[in-house]
């Protein structure tokens, strides 16, 4: 599960980096991704280790991270559509996008995560 936080942690980072530069590079706060990808990425190697009980505890600080990056996108998203066009404006379309990709591409690690878990305690490796 490691190798494929890496994945994700490389995902995150592309986004971040795409929104900014979608944006003009005006807007910093559209590497936000970028730096939950860091995080998992460093984590991530963490975790490429031969020690179960150092591979679990950094395992669970990435899911904990995802969960985190999950509920941060979906809750901006949902709040930036809301107060734009509460106010009669069109919401920031790359904005929007990068939240809610973001918000999925972390639900489907938290999901995975999850997923592996239960199959290590199931497999009584835990």
């Amino acid at each position: 599960m490691a190798k494929i936080t890496l994945v994700f942690a490389g995902l995150l980072v592309a986004l971040g980096l795409a929104g900014y530069v979608g944006t003009g590079s005006q807007h910093p706060t559209a590497l936000i991704p970028a730096g939950f990808g860091v995080l998992l990425g460093i984590f991530g190697f963490l975790a490429i280790s031969p020690s179960e009980a150092r591979r679990k505890l950094f395992m669970h600080i990435n899911v904990t991270i995802g969960l985190v990056a999950f509920l941060g996108g979906a809750a901006e998203a949902v709040r930036g559509y809301v107060h734009a066009t509460s106010a009669g404006l069109q919401p920031d379309m790359i904005a929007l996008a990068s939240k809610i990709t973001m918000a999925g591409l972390m639900l489907v690690y938290v999901a995975l995560c999850v997923q592996s878990f239960i199959a290590a305690r199931r497999d009584g490796k835990v």
